[in-house]
């Protein structure tokens, strides 16, 4: 029987993975810049990449990449386990939901946060590696002949529902309602992206 107050503490857990404010502790200590006083304001790879450049960019896209894939490896923690797959990916996708909650909105830092675009991909890549594969297949070609990171984000993110539905079995509920969250969670916090891309004001990046 797995205690219901374990699986508490390890939602809160993840919820405290994801908040770990690794664009602002980068920027600070690496670099005496708050990337949240700059660009977007938002604390995460995308406006580190486009204020303090690739030499903090990189790490901070590796850290919330890997704190996402981290969460739903929490699952082998649950002792003993589940023996019930459906219920051990649920486990899975409560701790990813945690850990983004917690990227978009860190107690450590204010409850002041990024998108939770690569965080999310983290989390894609721990329980369906295949389809965040090919997700990010078209986040590139998207980002590459536009040269905008937010239009690459929302149209991968799009399409990601479209190819669980092709990869998975049809029956799996819970893997489809997370598949549709995805694109809406991008379209929520890209909201001024969009309107700054209807408006051509969204700024492009500079290929060297």
């Amino acid at each position: 029987m797995i205690d219901q107050e374990y699986i508490y503490f390890l939602i809160i857990l993840a919820y405290l993975t994801g908040a770990f404010p690794s664009a602002v502790l980068i920027g600070k200590i690496f670099f005496k810049t708050d990337v949240r006083e700059f660009g977007s304001g938002n604390a995460g790879a995308t406006n580190t990449f486009r204020v303090l450049g690739k030499k903090a960019g990189i790490p901070v896209l590796i850290l919330d990449i890997f704190k996402g894939w981290l969460v739903v490896k929490y699952v082998f923690l649950i002792n003993p386990p589940s023996q019930n797959i459906d219920l051990e990916f649920e486990h899975q996708l409560v701790f990813g939901i945690a850990a983004v909650i917690g990227h978009l909105f860190p107690i450590y830092t204010g409850f002041r946060g990024g998108k939770g675009i690569a965080t999310l991909l983290g989390i894609l890549i721990g329980i369906q590696p295949y389809a965040a594969l090919l997700s990010f297949i078209v986040f590139l070609f998207v980002f590459i002949f536009s040269r905008y990171i937010s239009l690459a984000s929302i149209i991968s993110s799009i399409t990601f529902p479209i190819i669980i539905y092709f990869l998975s079995d049809s029956s799996d509920v819970s893997l489809i309602i997370f598949s549709i969250f995805v694109p809406l969670l991008a379209l929520i916090t890209h909201q001024k992206n969009i309107e700054r891309l209807l408006r051509g004001e969204e700024i492009k990046v500079k290929f060297k």
